[in-house]
């Protein structure tokens, strides 16, 4: 039996198959035909055939799978060294970052109420964390109001949010819907929304102003 396979194998090689195909047809392992077909030496017509065969589109999609996928890989080491280069954050800490965080996106002019504004969760639940336990603010002094389009889900942004950030649904303002037509059945980037924190403390913003006119008289 195995005398026919490696006869066939010889044929097909012979005809300038490759070593793969060969194998797939026979139903035998590659490295079994890559043993008996050894010393057949193909032209070089089979050899281009070959070479253009091998830049096929489910070859060029396979390899371009594997280059991704290791490419992923090679970034999520250094992410994962860089990781675990960060020691545990004290109070201290959740105070220089949450005033750098609201020097980024919250409110420095106008009306001297604390707001804050931002669409990413991990960053909502960071600076309720600096308001509850740096800035004290009381749980019935929290406000908050999503802005969205007029397509999404108003009732699944508020419960979204509202779990976020742990307050009652009561202490949202009425939601912002923009107008947007032209996004429906789109895939939306935002679709819950991006979410204003309001705090009305004249002195807690003054405060907050102070911090980082500290932290930067301190880094300049």
């Amino acid at each position: 039996m195995k005398n026919l396979e490696k006869l066939k194998a010889l044929e097909l090689r012979k005809s300038g198959e490759s070593l793969k195909d060969i194998s797939r047809r026979l139903n035998v392992a590659k490295s079994s035909v890559s043993t008996w077909v050894r010393n057949v030496y193909l032209t070089k017509k089979q050899k281009e055939n070959l070479c253009l065969k091998g830049n096929g589109r489910d070859i060029v999609e396979k390899r371009r799978t594997t280059r991704i996928f290791n490419e992923k890989n090679k970034r999520e080491v250094v992410m994962l060294k860089a990781e675990k280069g960060i020691n545990d954050l004290n109070k201290h800490d959740l105070k220089i970052i949450g005033t750098m965080l609201y020097w980024a996106e919250g409110r420095k002019r106008g009306a001297r109420v604390v707001s804050f504004s931002n669409s990413d969760q991990n960053v909502i639940r960071i600076i309720m964390r600096y308001f509850r336990e740096i800035c004290f603010v009381p749980e019935s002094k929290f406000r908050a109001q999503i802005h969205t389009h007029s397509h999404l889900n108003i009732i699944k942004s508020k419960k979204y949010w509202s779990d976020i950030i742990g307050i009652s649904q009561n202490q949202f303002y009425k939601t912002y819907c923009k107008p947007s037509s032209s996004s429906k059945g789109k895939m939306d980037s935002l679709p819950y929304g991006t979410l204003d924190i309001y705090v009305c403390d004249t002195i807690l913003f003054l405060k907050i102003m102070g911090w980082i006119r500290g932290i930067t008289n301190k880094l300049i």
